[in-house]
């Protein structure tokens, strides 16, 4: 059983990564955290379905439709539908209405759908329309600048506009970093020093909220169907 990622970097600012999956034998998957929130498309047995998919704060069991083919565009943080505020959108997904082989709906508008080399002009045309928004204090505090504000007001927009706090945020970006590390074969030792955990175990058990994979069964890709693209096939 295995369920493939092919992922790549976007120079959009909007965009963090664009990524395509397909499913062989797959019933379900582990869920991961993420910090984005995205459009996913996908087709199964001819008909096509498109949702939205929020950021997630834990790790989980979903079910992944056998044979479906997917194309899925993670937004940057800091960003989010006009349709749903982006605090609504954590840990869930809204189904998109209407979708056909070639348009869905969103934001009261059709739109086409994007294969995976045209995710960006898409964006572009969202954002140009005003269906896809953003908070720019965002992409500067994560650039490291201080903004004259209170930490308290910086915190509240950054919560307003990625639904999650600066905190959680670099927890589930640094796990998820530790993952892919522990999947090629880094030690584990190397990446707990890396990413400055302060142990072992301390890295055990970040791993088991927000991944929900152990070490060993990241260096193995042991563990079932995972939703985190660690450039390896993934083996139950």
């Amino acid at each position: 059983m295995t369920l493939r990622f092919e992922t790549r970097a976007s120079d959009s600012p909007w965009v963090d990564t664009v990524w395509t999956c397909t499913s062989e034998r797959v019933s379900e998957m582990t869920s991961v955290a993420t910090v984005c929130w995205g459009l996913v498309f996908w087709e199964l047995d001819g008909t096509a379905y498109a949702n939205i998919s929020g950021p997630e704060t834990g790790t989980g069991t979903a079910p992944v439709p056998e044979g479906a083919t997917f194309v899925g565009i993670e937004f940057a943080v800091g960003t989010w539908p006009r349709a749903v505020p982006a605090p609504a959108l954590v840990d869930r997904g809204v189904e998109l209405p209407d979708a056909t082989h070639s348009t869905f709906r969103l934001d009261g508008l059709r739109w086409e759908t994007p294969g995976p080399d045209d995710a960006e002009a898409l964006v572009d045309r969202l954002v140009r329309a005003g269906a896809v928004v953003r908070d720019p204090l965002v992409a500067e505090v994560r650039r490291g600048h201080r903004p004259v504000l209170s930490g308290r007001t910086v915190e509240r927009r950054f919560r307003a506009a990625t639904g999650l706090s600066q905190g959680a945020v670099r927890q589930i970006e640094r796990v998820r970093k530790a993952a892919a590390l522990l999947a090629s074969g880094t030690p584990v030792a190397d990446v707990v020093s890396k990413f400055e955990y302060f142990d072992e175990p301390h890295l055990a058990r970040a791993l088991r909220r927000y991944v929900g994979r152990t070490a060993r069964q990241l260096r193995e890709g042991t563990g079932g169907a995972i939703a985190l693209d660690l450039d390896q096939p993934t083996t139950s």
